[in-house]
C-alpha cells in the first residue's frame, strides 16, 4: 500500500516555512505523495472551510518541486473549469518536467457557487467544461501539437512542449463521490479520488470502475484514544486498530494508494504546524512506512 497526505496550503496556521516542513516531513516519513487544495478565488462560501491565506496550488507545487527530492506532488483537486484548459495543460506539463516526473493531477468540478460567479464561469455547465478541460489535458500531454478552436471560430494548431516526463501522461485523478465522477474517471481519468467516502460508497464505486482504473480514496487520519463505537464512524477516525482495519478493508477492494486527511473539517481545531507534523510522523509509524 502507498500513502499520500493532504497538505494544508491554507489557513492562519500556515506559512511558506510550514508548507515546506509539511512536504519534507511527509517525504522523510515515507509518504508517496502530498496533495494541495485549490481555489483560484477564495470567496466567502469557501473561506469558511479553507480560510485565508490560501497559497495558489500550481505555484506552490512548482516551488515544492525544487525543494523536495522524491515525494510525488499533486492537486487534490484542481477545479477543472476555473483555468483556461491550454494554460492548465502547459502549467502541469511544465511542473511534471521540472519535478522529474513527480506530478499527480487531480481534477474536480467544484462547488463554490460564488467563485464561479466571480470568474464568470457558468455553474450549471461546470461538468461539461471539466470534461472539455480533461480532453485538452490528455491531448496536450500526449502530442507535440494539438488542435484548438479559436474564439473567432478558426481552428488553430497549438505547440505543446515541454511534454510531461511521465508517459503516457501524469496520473489524472478525478475528484467527486457520485456517479458522474465515476463516469468521468472511466472515460477520461486514470483514477477515482473520492473525498471521505462511506464504506458503501467505496464498495459500490470500486465495483463501478473499469479495469485499469485506480481507486484512490481520501480518508481521515484522526486517531482517538479509545475505539469509536458510532455506526457512522468515518473511515480513518478511531483507534489505531480501527484505522488499520479500515486500511485492510480498502486493500481488499483493490486500493493501492490511500490519501490521508488530518483536517477534521474545522481549521480552528488545528493547534499548530508543529502539532500537525507530529501527526504526520505518527501516521508513518502506525502504517509502517
Amino acid at each position: 500500500m502507498k500513502y499520500g497526505i493532504n497538505l494544508p496550503n491554507f489557513g492562519p496556521q500556515i506559512d511558506p516555512d510550514g508548507i515546506l516542513a509539511w512536504a519534507r516531513t511527509a517525504e522523510s516519513a515515507g509518504f508517496d505523495n502530498v496533495l494541495l487544495s485549490d481555489h483560484v478565488v477564495l470567496t466567502e462560501d469557501a473561506h469558511g472551510r479553507s480560510p485565508s491565506p490560501f497559497y495558489e496550488c500550481l505555484a506552490t507545487l512548482s516551488w515544492l518541486a525544487g525543494q523536495t527530492d522524491s515525494i510525488r506532488l499533486g492537486s487534490g483537486v484542481l477545479i477543472g473549469s476555473h483555468r483556461h484548459p491550454a494554460h492548465l495543460a502547459h502549467a502541469t506539463a511544465t511542473i511534471d518536467r521540472l519535478s522529474g516526473g513527480r506530478l499527480i493531477v487531480g481534477v474536480g468540478v467544484g462547488w463554490t457557487t460564488q467563485a464561479f460567479d466571480v470568474l464568470g464561469v457558468p455553474f450549471d455547465r461546470r461538468g461539461r467544461m471539466t470534461d472539455s478541460t480533461l480532453e485538452t489535458l490528455r491531448a496536450a500531454w500526449s502530442s507535440e501539437t494539438y488542435g484548438a478552436m479559436g474564439a473567432s471560430g478558426t481552428p488553430r494548431r497549438v505547440h505543446t512542449g515541454p511534454l510531461p516526463l511521465q508517459t503516457p501522461h501524469p496520473p489524472l485523478w478525478i475528484g467527486g463521490n457520485g456517479a458522474a465522477a465515476l463516469d468521468r474517471t472511466n472515460a477520461l481519468g486514470t483514477g477515482w479520488h473520492p473525498l471521505h467516502p462511506t464504506r458503501q460508497q467505496c464498495i459500490d464505486g470500486s465495483r463501478a470502475l473499469n479495469d485499469g482504473k485506480e481507486f484512490v480514496p481520501r480518508i481521515f487520519f484522526l486517531p482517538s484514544d479509545a475505539s469509536v463505537q458510532s455506526p457512522n464512524r468515518p473511515l480513518g477516525y478511531g483507534s489505531t486498530e480501527q484505522i488499520l482495519e479500515d486500511v485492510q478493508f480498502l486493500a481488499e477492494l483493490g486500493t493501492e494508494t490511500i490519501v490521508l486527511d488530518t483536517d477534521p473539517g474545522d481549521q480552528k481545531l488545528r493547534s499548530s504546524t508543529a502539532h500537525d507534523l507530529e501527526l504526520v510522523r505518527y501516521a508513518g509509524d502506525v502504517l509502517g512506512m
